[in-house]
């Protein structure tokens, strides 16, 4: 029996065994079919769940179901690479056939699109040139203190812009700040 798919395939046997491996897997992934054929799909991919809890592994729930007839849910799992981890979604389909059933993952890069933030709401915030000059610093990783020094005012008087520019963006950390200044076009 032959699969193919322009995504990542790798199919298994009853064993959990890797019988096939495509290119686009190899791609995916960085793991040539050579070094994955012929061992356990649990051992190749390792996948982890975002917490990192173990999801792979020689119990694995997903073929298990699918070999009962179970519909599987697509999962979004960690998979081991040639250099490291990558995010990637799994769909896992059992095909019955006269000689014995296989297992198909279908893995799919899940690295989301990035999405464009949406337009700021509201009247424009109004900052001073001074508190722009403490923004942009703190878009830049300064502390207080650096602030400071690098204006030349008194650590207070920093700590009072950045009150004061929270303040005008309606956020309540400095890390908030910096977004909201950045959607805004406030600060590069």
């Amino acid at each position: 029996m032959e699969f193919r798919s322009g995504d990542a395939l790798l199919v298994f046997d009853d064993d959990l065994t890797v019988v096939d491996w495509n290119g686009a897997a190899e791609e995916l992934t960085g793991i040539p079919a050579a070094d994955a054929v012929g061992r356990r799909c649990w051992e190749v991919l390792g996948g982890v769940d975002e917490r990192g809890s173990l999801v792979c592994h020689p119990g694995c729930s997903g073929a298990r179901l699918a070999g009962k007839g179970w519909p599987v849910r697509c999962q979004r799992l960690l998979v081991k690479t040639r250099d490291g981890r990558r995010k990637v979604e799994v769909s896992t389909i059992a095909v019955r056939n006269e000689s014995a059933p296989r297992y198909l993952h279908v893995l799919r890069d899940g690295h989301e699109e990035p999405q464009e933030e949406p337009e700021p709401r509201g009247p424009r915030p109004r900052l001073t040139p001074r508190q722009l000059e403490v923004l942009e610093l703190i878009g830049r990783g300064c502390t207080a203190k650096e602030i400071a020094t690098e204006l030349e005012v008194a650590e207070p008087t920093v700590r009072n812009h950045i009150r004061a520019v929270l303040v005008a963006l309606r956020v309540h950390s400095q890390v908030a700040a910096v977004a909201s200044a950045r959607r805004w076009r406030l600060i590069d």
